[in-house]
C-alpha cells in the first residue's frame, strides 16, 4: 500500500504562465496531463539573467511560446534535462537551437538502445530517441551560471539515465521522477531497475536539501522521511509479491489483480511493469526462480 506515503496533488498553477516558486526559481508547467504526468511536465528555469533551464518537456507549441515568453531579455546558457522520456527533454531541440543553448544531461546508450529487440515496453513514456547532448554529464558534474550552481546527482532507476540536480545556493533539489510527490515512480525494465532505483533512494538520504522540486507535481518539503516512506513503500511490495509467490501464485497478472485491487484499470499495466521490475531484482537476490526467461507472462517461483 502507499498510503503511508504523505502524497499530496495540490498545487496552484496555470498553463502557460511563468510562476516564482523560490529563490532564483521560476516554473512553466506543460499542458501534456495525463496518469504518469499528473497535470503536466514542469519547466524549471534557474536564475536571473544568465538562466539554466530544466526539462523544457514535450514538443507542445503553446509550451515553447510560453518559455519563450518567460526568457525574454535573457540568455540560457544551459538546457539541462533529469532523463529522456518523451515527457522531459524533446523540446530541448528547438530551445537549443532558439537560444544556443547547450544541452547537458547523462549520456549513453540505454539497455533497450544496445539491442535489435522491439519488443520491450514503451507505455506513455516513450524514450526520446532523437537526443543530442552538447555536454555529457557525470555524477558530481557541475553546470554553472552567475548566481547557481547545478551539481549533477546520477539516480538511475525509473531510467537508467536519470539525473537530479542539486541547486547549490538554495539547498534545493530538482528530482525528475526519481522522488516525486504526487505518486511512486514507475518502473520499467530493462531501462528502468530496481535495484538501482533502491540504491538511488538511498543515496539521497545521504544528502542535505531541505526540499525537492519533481518534474511533475508540488515540491515535497520534508523530503528525508518521504524518500524512507518511499523505501519502506518498495520494501513492503516485495514482501507482498513473496506472499504471493509463498502461495502458489505465479504470474505477474494475477499478483496486480491482487496487490493493485484498489488502482484504477488503466493504471494495471503499469503495474505490472513495476511488479515485474520489483522481481527482477528479487531473482538478481537469489531468492526467486523462473520457468524459463523471465518476462512480463512468465512464471515465477521462490527458490
Amino acid at each position: 500500500m502507499t498510503n503511508n506515503i504523505p502524497f499530496s496533488r495540490d498545487l496552484e498553477f496555470e498553463y502557460g504562465v511563468v510562476d516564482r516558486i523560490g529563490p532564483g526559481i521560476r516554473r512553466v508547467i506543460a499542458r501534456n496531463p495525463s496518469p504518469f504526468t499528473l497535470y503536466g511536465t514542469g519547466t524549471y528555469i534557474v536564475g536571473e539573467g544568465t538562466v539554466a533551464v530544466i526539462d523544457p518537456g514535450p514538443e507542445i507549441p503553446e509550451h515553447f511560446e510560453a518559455l519563450m515568453n518567460a526568457l525574454k531579455g535573457e540568455v540560457v546558457s544551459d538546457i539541462v534535462i533529469t532523463h529522456t522520456h518523451s515527457d522531459h527533454s524533446p523540446l530541448s531541440r528547438q530551445l537549443a537551437q532558439e537560444t544556443g543553448a547547450r544541452i547537458c544531461g547523462y549520456g549513453g546508450l540505454l539497455p533497450s538502445q544496445k539491442v535489435k529487440d522491439e519488443g520491450f515496453p514503451r507505455m506513455e513514456e516513450a524514450i526520446d530517441q532523437n537526443i543530442k547532448l552538447d555536454v555529457d554529464l557525470a555524477d558530481g558534474d557541475l553546470v554553472e551560471g552567475n548566481d547557481w550552481t547545478l551539481e549533477a546527482v546520477h539516480t538511475p532507476g525509473h531510467i537508467a539515465n536519470h539525473m537530479c540536480y542539486a541547486f547549490r545556493e538554495v539547498n534545493v533539489l530538482f528530482s525528475g521522477d526519481h522522488v516525486m510527490g504526487w505518486s511512486t515512480s514507475v518502473i520499467i525494465q530493462p531501462d528502468g531497475n530496481m535495484s538501482d532505483y533502491m540504491n538511488s533512494l538511498r543515496l539521497l538520504l545521504k544528502r542535505s536539501e531541505s526540499v525537492y522540486w519533481p518534474t511533475h507535481g508540488p515540491a515535497i518539503n520534508d523530503p528525508k522521511p518521504f524518500v524512507r516512506a518511499y523505501i519502506d513503500h518498495r520494501l513492503n511490495r516485495e514482501r507482498q509479491i513473496h506472499e504471493q509467490l509463498k502461495i502458489g501464485v505465479g504470474s505477474i497478472q494475477a499478483m496486480v489483480k491482487e496487490l493493485y485491487a484498489n488502482v484504477p484499470q488503466e493504471l494495471h499495466p503499469a503495474a505490472g511493469q513495476s511488479v515485474y521490475a520489483q522481481i527482477m531484482k528479487m531473482i538478481d537476490d537469489g531468492y526467486v526462480v523462473c520457468d524459463g526467461i523471465p518476462q512480463l507472462n512468465s512464471l515465477y517461483a521462490l527458490k
